[in-house]
């Protein structure tokens, strides 16, 4: 696994785990501050995610949904 999957695999991740009241900026903003990537990376890396169909309207698509859930399922091996 490259690293532009895996930062795509733990920004998925960090999504799909954000509470209700948490927005997609939110979550970026806490990536970044784990030192994971800067800003502008983060905003990349979101964009790529949207332009794929991970994300619509703010919130993961199913394709989204799966491709979290299946991150997670990778991480707790």
């Amino acid at each position: 696994m490259n690293e532009e999957e895996l930062l795509k695999k733990v920004t998925l991740l960090g999504i799909l785990k954000k509470q209700p009241d948490e927005t997609l900026n939110d979550v970026m903003l806490m990536l970044v501050d784990t030192g994971m990537y800067t800003l502008k990376e983060a905003k990349r890396v979101f964009k790529e995610l949207k332009a794929e169909m991970y994300l619509s309207n703010g919130q993961l698509t199913l394709k989204g949904i799966t491709a979290a859930k299946a991150a997670e399922m990778e991480f707790k091996q």
